[in-house]
């Protein structure tokens, strides 16, 4: 039976709890904490859960009993919390985004590797039966090479939102849309096609007058083998109409699901191919449905990573690579120039204090609240 904790209280905190719940033969949560004790006890009571309520994490470390600790702190936090977790011999999963920092991803990876410990990121994304299919389609090359690819990130969020005290600034939540929305788009682009070898981006604060950080950006990507993308990211999109579109030289696929395919008429003009289109569309219904899905789908394969010895699919080295493109993006926003790719560490951008250093404040933070009396959230 692996013991588990989790860290935070806050929003994020019951998609990991109803995680783990899936697994009552493989796991059970022993500990919930977070700084305000009365939020880890409301949810011991709301899932009666078998747990202790703590105000500090540091009372779970030397306990041997816990084996795999959940972090879904704020993102400022979530580097020394993690460090701290891995040395003390616990395994990790992180929320997203893993770190404010390229240097803070590095020691965390290094700390869990040298410790033979486990370290995942939480992107629930890849875990939802549309996006493997889809990335199985663009592995076997099925749709040709891809051409360009297009990632809407599209949120919206009142003003309010940034009342909250550790959102919208660059030294607590590190970033804005790109970095605490886009990361799950921006994550299922790495997974599909890597990282490209330049960008260049543009940030801006256009809708939300109370926050230091960007609420939108826009990047274009280049890749060697001809491909361009270009990632929106915002949180001024009224209705969020999300998606990621891939343009291969046979087909059009894309998430949520869809297909297109066309062929030239004699004059280069397009009529349907309905022919591919047959045989995208067979191949996609032949592939398997996910067995667990979502934060469910991220645990199991967390807790098979602790029972088997193999490697999990979303690690440290993979959480670094979303966020050496997030980086870039606020590199090139930033200096108004175009970046290459990937980052050397004596990059100005690496550490946390270059980049506090780097960044634009678009307005100054306003007003902060501990906590909404309305703490639902919509994915």
């Amino acid at each position: 039976m692996i013991n588990v904790a989790v860290i935070g209280a806050g929003a994020i905190c019951p998609s990991h709890i109803e995680a783990y719940m899936t697994f009552p033969d493989r796991c059970r949560i022993r500990a919930v904490v977070d700084v305000n004790q009365d939020k880890a006890d409301a949810v011991i009571r709301r899932y009666h859960l078998q747990a202790k309520a703590f105000n500090d994490y540091h009372w779970i470390l030397d306990d041997p009993d816990i084996h795999l600790v959940s972090v879904c702190t704020p993102p400022s936090t979530h580097a020394e919390i993690s460090i701290e977790c891995l040395r003390a011999g616990k395994h990790v999963l992180v929320e997203k985004p893993m770190a404010a920092s390229l240097a803070e991803c590095d020691e965390m990876i290094q700390t869990a590797e040298s410790g033979q410990r486990i370290l995942s990121v939480v992107a629930q994304n890849r875990f939802r039966t549309p996006v493997a299919k889809v990335r199985k389609i663009l592995e076997t090359g099925i749709v040709g090479r891809i051409l360009h690819a297009q990632v809407n990130s599209f949120w919206w969020r009142g003003r309010a939102y940034y009342d909250l005290w550790w959102r919208g600034t660059w030294q607590s939540e590190g970033g804005g849309c790109t970095l605490n929305h886009a990361v799950h788009h921006i994550d299922m682009l790495m997974w599909m096609l890597g990282l490209p070898e330049e960008l260049t981006a543009v940030i801006g604060n256009v809708a939300h007058d109370n926050a230091e950080v960007e609420d939108l950006s826009m990047a274009i990507l280049r890749y060697p083998n001809r491909c361009f993308a270009q990632i929106t990211s915002s949180v001024v999109h009224h209705g969020e109409e999300q998606e990621i579109v891939f343009q291969g030289e046979r087909a059009r696929v894309s998430i949520p699901w869809r297909l297109c395919a066309s062929s030239a008429k004699e004059n280069g003009f397009p009529v349907r191919d309905e022919e591919t289109e047959r045989e995208i569309q067979q191949f996609y219904d032949q592939l398997p449905d996910l067995q667990y899905e979502r934060h469910a789908g991220q645990v199991h394969d967390v807790l098979t990573a602790i029972e088997s010895g193999r490697e999990v699919l979303i690690s440290g080295h993979a959480g670094r690579r979303t966020l050496e493109l997030i980086t870039a993006v606020y590199k090139s926003a930033t200096l108004r120039e175009a970046v290459r790719l990937p980052l050397p560490a004596n990059d100005p951008f690496y550490t946390k204090e270059g980049l506090l250093q780097q960044m634009p404040r678009f307005y100054q933070k306003e007003r902060s609240v501990t906590r909404f009396h309305d703490n639902s959230i919509t994915t």
